[in-house]
């Protein structure tokens, strides 16, 4: 399975852990465990809410030495309430200090959605700034300052649409190295893929399994279980594997990053053997045939017109 490769040389395995929904007193045990059985890609988030506890789990492992820092590919990413350039930096730092880590390999601005400072999480309109009051452009030259000084390797952006890509490269100098959004069979996205390929940018695909895990609240009514999908369930029962390695497969043998989360270690260790199935022309045909441009996570949660955020996917 091939890695990600990027300008300066460095390369990405594509198949990472994701801590999104991972309770603290959970996640340092399966990051411990991912690292162990051979994880070379972590994804975090300062939202998440567990970055603390994931950097304990890091500090045990590389000081054992047998694992390497600069063997791991760790991620993190810019909350909404930071996008004032003034807070960018502070922002990460706190990451940095809360992972134990000295730089990371990826910064990603999480959301194109700007808080005010002090909200963390928003309970109406007057908590979030205007697009013209924190302008995605300067978060990001804020962004570029942090790769210069070296506290980030790459830097990148998340939830972005071709649309939102397009005016940011317009508008600044720097072209996002990756762009993380939802990806599966159900929403292939082969327009902004092709977009991005043609750019230069890696895309990292979130929720390859459907998120079913998600809180009741973000959940739309009858949603699709792509485990229960017949093609997903022939071309499952043809190699002898998991519905979920032929998902995750598909991510990484398209040519992006993926990040399928667990606690669970059993289940941490066959997400990554999942590198190991070889998907054919007849199962990559059918997986294609399943784009249904179907949402798990909307972002509607964060649509706020007389903000200025109408639509976050430009639909």
């Amino acid at each position: 399975m091939k890695s990600l490769k990027f300008k300066n040389g460095d390369e990405l395995f594509p198949i990472g852990l994701g801590t999104w929904k991972s309770k603290p007193g959970e996640v340092k045990n399966a990051v411990i465990s991912a690292l162990e059985s051979g994880y070379k890609h972590i994804d975090c988030a300062a939202i998440y809410g567990n970055e603390k506890e994931i950097g304990e789990a890091f500090n045990e492992v590389f000081s054992k030495g047998e694992i390497k820092r600069e063997d791991v590919w760790i991620t993190s990413k810019l909350w909404n309430n930071a996008h004032l350039p003034k807070d960018v930096e502070p922002a990460m730092k706190q990451t940095l200090k809360d992972l134990q880590l000295d730089y990371l390999d990826l910064y990603l601005i999480h959301w194109p959605v700007a808080f005010k400072p002090d909200v963390q999480s928003p309970e109406g309109p007057e908590d979030y700034l205007t697009p013209q009051e924190a302008p995605i452009t300067d978060t990001w030259n804020a962004m570029g300052e942090l790769k210069r000084k070296g506290l980030a390797k790459h830097i990148g952006v998340s939830n972005f649409s071709k649309q939102k890509l397009e005016e940011l490269i317009a508008n600044t100098d720097e072209v996002p190295e990756m762009n993380q959004v939802e990806l599966h069979p159900l929403l292939q996205q082969n327009e902004l893929f092709e977009y991005c390929s043609n750019k230069g940018i890696h895309l990292t695909g979130y929720s390859p399994l459907g998120s079913g895990d998600r809180s009741e609240g973000m959940k739309q009514e009858n949603e699709p279980n792509m485990f229960e999908k017949t093609e997903v369930q022939n071309i499952a029962n043809k190699h002898n594997v998991s519905p979920a390695k032929v998902l995750i497969n598909w991510s990484a043998q398209r040519g992006t990053a993926v990040i399928p989360k667990s606690t669970n270690p059993g289940r941490i260790k066959q997400n990554l053997e999942s590198a190991q199935l070889q998907l054919d022309k007849d199962d990559l045909k059918n997986l294609a045939q399943l784009d249904e441009h179907y949402r798990y996570v909307t972002g509607k949660f964060f649509e706020v017109e007389e903000k200025g955020y109408k639509n976050i996917y430009d639909e």
